[in-house]
Formats: C-alpha cells, sequence, structure tokens
C-alpha cells in the first residue's frame, strides 16, 4: 500500500505535537513533518513534496489562506483546513474551500487535545479523501466569479409557486465548487424546488448559502426547520443536522433534526434521499456528485426504486468519484453526465 505522504502547517506547538502523533499511529500515512508557518513549511516542503497539506488559518509571517493560493496557482496540492475559526469566519473558509481547499475541519480554542484526539476520524478520512482528489478539477485562484444578481430581483418566498417536482442532491468532497458550478446557471422561473446536502462542518452552510444566494439568480439557504420548498429557491441541509423532506397535502417542506451519525455524516445524503423517495416518488430526480464514501448510494436506489429519474457525476469531471461511483456500482443511476450536464437536467423540469 501506498502511504499517504503528510505536512501539517500550523503555529500551534499543541496542535502539532497531536497531529504528529495521529499520522505517526495510522499505517495509512507517511508524515513528512511539520512548520510553524508556510514560509518554513516550503524550505521543508521542496525537500519531499506531501501528497496533502493539513492547514490552519491565521499564522505568523504567511496567512492560510495567501499560501493556499499562491499553492494552488504554483503547485496544486490537496489541502485540508484545520483551524479555530468560528461562525464569523466561516466566510473565510469558504474562501479557502473556493481556492482549492479539499476540506474543512474545524477545531475549539479551549480543549483542542482533546478535540483533537476526539476527531481522528474525521481528520484522516478528510485527509484520505484530498489525496484521491482531483486537482485539475478545483478552481482557478487568479479567477473570481462575476456572475452577480440584484438582490431586488429576487423573489420573496412568500411570492414563489408551490411545485410538486423535487431536485435531490447529494454531494462532499469537491461539492462546494461543484454545486456553484450548476446552481449559478439555473433560471429562477424554471428551476423546481430543491433540497441538497453538502457535507460540510457546522456554522459553515450558513455562509455557503448565502454566498451562493449572492451569485445565483435562484434563492439559496441554509433550510430551517419547517421550511417550504418552491420554485426557485434551493435549501441546504444545515451543518451538523439531518434534512428530510415531508409532505402536507400539496405542498413540500423539510424537517430540520439531531441524530446520530449515517454513514459516519450528518448531515446524510442517504437521509435526504430516502426521505425524497418516500415523499416525492417520480415526481423527484435525485443527482449524486462527487464526493468520498457511498453515502446517497443506497439512498438513491430507493428513489430509482420509487420512480425518480437518477443523475451521477462522471469521473472525468469529480474531484473525488467516490460517492458517484457507489451509486453507478449498485446500479442506481439512470444517466452519468459531466458537471457541465447537469444543470440541464434541473432546468424545467415539471
Amino acid at each position: 500500500m501506498n502511504r499517504i505522504k503528510v505536512f501539517v502547517i500550523d503555529d500551534s506547538a499543541v496542535v502539532r505535537q497531536v497531529l504528529t502523533e495521529i499520522f505517526k499511529q495510522d499505517s495509512h500515512f507517511l508524515f513528512l513533518g511539520s512548520a510553524s508557518d508556510p514560509i518554513f513549511a516550503m524550505e521543508k516542503m521542496n525537500n519531499d513534496w506531501p501528497d496533502v497539506i493539513v492547514l490552519d488559518i491565521e499564522m505568523p509571517r504567511m496567512d492560510g489562506l495567501s499560501f493556499l493560493k499562491k499553492i494552488m496557482t504554483e503547485r496544486p496540492t490537496p489541502v485540508v483546513i484545520c483551524s479555530t475559526l468560528t461562525t464569523e469566519g466561516s466566510e473565510t473558509a469558504i474562501l479557502a474551500m473556493n481556492l482549492g481547499a479539499c476540506d474543512i475541519i474545524t477545531k475549539p480554542k479551549i480543549g483542542l487535545k482533546d478535540f483533537l484526539n476526539e476527531s481522528t476520524m474525521a481528520l484522516t478520512d478528510a485527509v484520505i479523501a484530498a489525496a484521491s482528489a482531483s486537482m485539475k478539477h478545483l478552481p482557478n485562484p487568479t479567477k473570481t466569479t462575476e456572475f452577480k444578481i440584484q438582490l431586488e430581483k429576487k423573489q420573496e418566498l412568500s411570492s414563489l409557486q408551490a411545485t410538486e417536482k423535487i431536485i435531490a442532491i447529494g454531494t462532499s468532497t469537491g461539492g462546494t465548487i461543484a454545486l456553484e458550478q450548476v446552481l449559478t446557471k439555473l433560471p429562477r422561473d424554471k428551476t423546481p424546488g430543491i433540497v441538497i446536502v453538502q457535507h460540510m462542518p457546522e456554522k459553515f452552510t450558513e455562509a455557503f448559502a448565502k454566498r451562493l444566494d449572492s451569485i445565483c439568480e435562484i434563492r439559496v439557504k441554509e433550510a430551517k426547520d419547517g421550511d417550504r420548498v418552491v420554485r426557485g429557491l434551493a435549501l441546504i441541509a444545515p451543518g451538523n443536522k439531518h434534512m428530510t423532506l415531508k409532505r402536507s397535502g400539496a405542498q413540500y417542506y423539510v424537517e430540520v433534526m439531531d441524530g446520530p451519525l449515517v454513514n459516519r455524516h450528518k448531515p446524510s445524503v442517504d437521509v435526504l434521499f430516502r426521505s425524497v423517495a418516500k415523499h416525492a416518488g417520480k415526481n423527484a430526480r435525485g443527482i449524486i456528485m462527487t464526493g468520498m464514501g457511498d453515502d446517497g448510494a443506497l439512498g438513491l436506489l430507493e428513489m430509482k426504486e420509487a420512480g425518480a429519474e437518477t443523475i451521477a457525476q462522471n469521473e472525468e469531471t469529480s474531484v473525488v468519484f467516490g460517492m458517484p461511483k457507489e451509486a453507478i456500482k449498485r446500479g442506481c443511476v439512470d444517466h452519468i453526465l459531466p458537471l457541465g450536464e447537469i444543470y440541464k437536467t434541473i432546468v424545467g423540469f415539471g
């Protein structure tokens, strides 16, 4: 087995110590070393370049975002952000994802050592997923999205019509980029209600949804319990909460709830897809996109068995071809499409 070469960049000696122990004890990894800031890191990494970099954001001499932009321009390398970002700093995390970071692991400002030890599985899973990421599908950090919609053009939710058609989307690693590429192409008057699970930490989904809302013609928001699912609106499941689709008469709405991890995730794509199969059946389309693991595959199968049309992103355009691959293997996918074609399956459905 080829071990994954990992390098840690963090100004906290405690974090470096704990992460060193985690990666050295796991046979999946070859720990190359650590540094307190990106400048020291570059000197060390030039001798043996890592497969994955675990990166803090707030550091002396060069901050993590500046380093991330530099590395993605000069030598694209999978990066997992591990930082004490708060709710206020969630926009920074979203920016990091848009610059090319594969995943985000949050750490608290107190109880750090215990937290990191308890979060070993989440961290190692994130690094393994990052190691399999296709860097050619990450964004060009020198470009910014120019597509803007004036807020006054957005329809109020109360004026939107109910729809009997539903789009359900599940994604993980690479999904923030993939979702942006799909949702920014959707016209508000021809887009059915959309429910989305994107594997993302708690507190970050709200900032992610707000950013998408600012660049999309459709409305995008973090889901709240009881939100109606209506035409021209995409609801994103909150981090650390499951989201299910419910129906009352002709109206769809979402239920947001706590609960155990499903397929090691909360929110889980399977939880959403199964509820869509139950309450929307053939009036739904299921879309599974880039991500590690198999979350969503069984739920997509239930959607297909209930009469829904199902779509998977192809390997060539996926950052990580894990979730789509597992769904395809289970025979629950009707169409395998490149990322650039997926929006066409949404526009005008219903």
